[in-house]
C-alpha cells in the first residue's frame, strides 16, 4: 500500500503455535460486525456472541458462522437444527457482553420465541432465522452453514469489532 508514494512496511511471519498472537493480531485488522446466535435446548434458550458471521449464497439463501470447539456452548449449537443469528446495533453492547459471558442469559431481555421455539431478540439491526444446511470441520472451529428461512431488517448503525475493541461505523471517514 502506498500513501503519497510511501510504502507501509509490514512484518512477515509464518502462522503457527509460536506466532499465534501475531496471527490473531493480523486477523484483528479486519473489522467485523457482532452477532448473537440463539437456539432452544432441553435446558431452555441459549445464546452466544459471535463475530464469525458471513453470507454464503443468495440463491439459496445461506449464511455461516463458526463456533469454537473449546466453547462450553459448542455442543448445543453444533447440534441445533434451528437457530437465529442477530446482527447487533451500535447501542447493543450490553447484549453483546451478556452472551459473551453467559449462555442462558435471557432474564430481563426483550425476546420472543418463534414458531419453532428459537429465541428471537428484539432491537437488532437484522435477524436470520435458520435451519442447519451443513457443518464443515475447520481446525479448532466448525463452520455451520444455515439456510435462511426468514429474515428481518431495520435501519440503524452496527456494533463493530476490530483489533480487540468495540466501536461503531462513521460514514465518510
Amino acid at each position: 500500500m502506498a500513501d503519497g508514494g510511501r510504502l507501509f512496511p509490514m512484518d512477515n511471519f509464518i502462522p503457527g503455535p509460536e506466532s499465534a498472537r501475531d496471527f490473531r493480531n493480523a486477523l484483528g485488522r479486519f473489522a467485523t460486525g457482532i452477532t448473537v446466535v440463539t437456539a432452544q435446548t432441553a435446558k431452555g434458550p441459549i445464546g452466544i456472541t459471535a463475530n464469525s458471521f458471513a453470507s454464503v449464497s443468495l440463491d439459496p439463501a445461506l449464511v455461516l458462522w463458526s463456533p469454537a470447539k473449546e466453547s462450553q456452548r459448542f455442543e448445543a449449537f453444533v447440534n441445533a437444527q434451528k437457530y437465529a443469528i442477530h446482527i447487533l446495533a451500535e447501542d447493543q453492547m450490553e447484549l453483546c457482553q451478556t452472551f459473551a459471558k453467559k449462555e442462558h442469559s435471557f432474564d430481563g431481555l426483550s425476546w420472543t420465541p418463534c414458531d419453532n421455539g428459537v429465541p428471537l431478540l428484539d432491537g437488532c439491526l437484522a435477524r436470520f432465522e435458520c435451519e442447519k444446511h451443513a457443518d464443515v470441520d475447520a481446525g479448532d472451529h466448525v463452520i455451520i452453514i444455515g439456510k435462511v428461512l426468514r429474515a428481518s431488517i431495520r435501519e440503524g448503525a452496527p456494533l463493530l469489532f476490530s483489533g480487540g475493541q468495540f466501536g461503531h461505523f462513521a460514514p465518510g471517514h
